[in-house]
């Protein structure tokens, strides 16, 4: 069997290493579904649409986060565009990539198992009935 090689196959994999590096993060997987839920040309307000509805973070460190690292990251890939007076982010010219991993990943969700969808609050609830006696 010959394997057949594409010019643009190294291409190809670097773009998928890019939409995974995006999810790799709890903050910007946020952000980038508060995007994707947004009208296309609507802006969202950091860092509420960054934070994670059932298990919010400290807002002051999560923009510190954002600022730094998370925006700074998704702006390079071509995900977001980002403003800081106010706080906001907008779809990028690469949003789509992104965007369609999303959407697929929305479209299985009965799928999901529940290790990875189990909210925050009923993490810390079944802790606690661990914890009691």
């Amino acid at each position: 069997m010959t394997m057949k090689n594409y010019e643009n196959g190294g291409q190809v994999s670097e773009n998928w290493d890019t939409v995974f590096k995006s999810l790799s993060a709890e903050p910007r997987r946020q952000l980038l579904v508060s995007l994707l839920d947004a009208p296309p040309d609507q802006p969202v307000p950091l860092p509420e649409s960054a934070a994670m509805p059932n298990c919010p973070p400290d807002p002051d460190v999560l923009c510190v986060e954002l600022y730094h690292a998370h925006l700074p990251m998704l702006a390079e890939m071509g995900f977001i565009t980002w403003e800081t007076d106010p706080l906001v982010a907008s779809r990028g010219p690469q949003f789509d990539e992104v965007a369609v991993v999303l959407d697929a990943l929305h479209s299985m969700a009965a799928s999901i198992p529940d290790s990875l969808v189990v909210g925050c609050q009923r993490l810390v609830q079944e802790q606690q009935d661990n914890i009691d006696f």
